[in-house]
């Protein structure tokens, strides 16, 4: 009898961790901050391909959101775009035209800021797809990665990544650079630090013919 019971509860047991890896959701968030200082908004135009190419790789139960990086990005008022695609097929397309047409107005109105809140942005990502509660979680970042903060924001904040991949695109390099290519490597190192440090993986991607290898189907 014992023995039974013993055999029961294994069953139980293994049959308990097999639906709540069922559970598991599957889905994909893909949160893009876009960069708006100084004359990095000349570079919007290439974030619009990213953007369409991202929206094509989507698929139903998805989550999709753009947001800008200004003075102060940790704001869901910096929320340009957010979507979470419908299981219809033709339901799903219009969104996603809606998603396009949304970006396409911003970047042709999109003032230039005077600071750059990376930062911010990033923990605003962090908790969007939180509580999205997708699978798979996907921090864009299109910028050349200065963060510069005005007077008295403080920002020295852990970025909870675990599980997360942030990936830098189009990360330009200023004029200082090409004077100290130091400064670029640092600014590099330094995200990468702040990412892994916060259990997420870090990669820099500036041939954007390669974003086949971030939003993988």
């Amino acid at each position: 009898m014992m023995r039974k019971l013993i055999l029961t509860a294994i069953v139980v047991t293994l049959l308990a961790g097999c639906s709540s890896k069922e559970e598991l959701p599957h889905t994909r968030g893909v949160y893009m901050l876009l960069d708006t200082s100084g004359t990095y908004t000349e570079e919007l135009v290439k974030a619009q391909h990213i953007i369409n190419y991202t929206l094509a790789k989507l698929s139903p139960g998805d989550t999709f959101a753009i947001a800008r990086v200004d003075t102060a990005s940790f704001s869901e008022k910096d929320i340009v775009a957010k979507v979470t695609f419908d299981d219809r097929p033709s339901a799903a397309n219009r969104q996603k035209r809606q998603f396009r047409e949304k970006v396409d107005h911003f970047v042709k109105e999109v003032k230039p800021s005077s600071y750059t809140d990376i930062s911010g942005g990033m923990l605003q990502a962090i908790e969007y797809l939180n509580e999205a509660g997708v699978g798979k979680k996907t921090i864009l970042i299109f910028s050349d990665l200065k963060e510069e903060l005005k007077k008295g924001y403080v920002r020295d904040i852990p970025l909870q990544v675990g599980g997360y991949e942030v990936v830098a695109l189009n990360v330009t390099k200023l004029r200082s650079d090409n004077v100290d290519p130091r400064e670029y490597m640092d600014r590099l190192q330094m995200w990468e630090q702040r990412v892994q440090s916060g259990e997420g993986s870090w990669r820099v991607i500036n041939d954007l013919e390669r974003l086949d290898s971030v939003i993988s189907d």
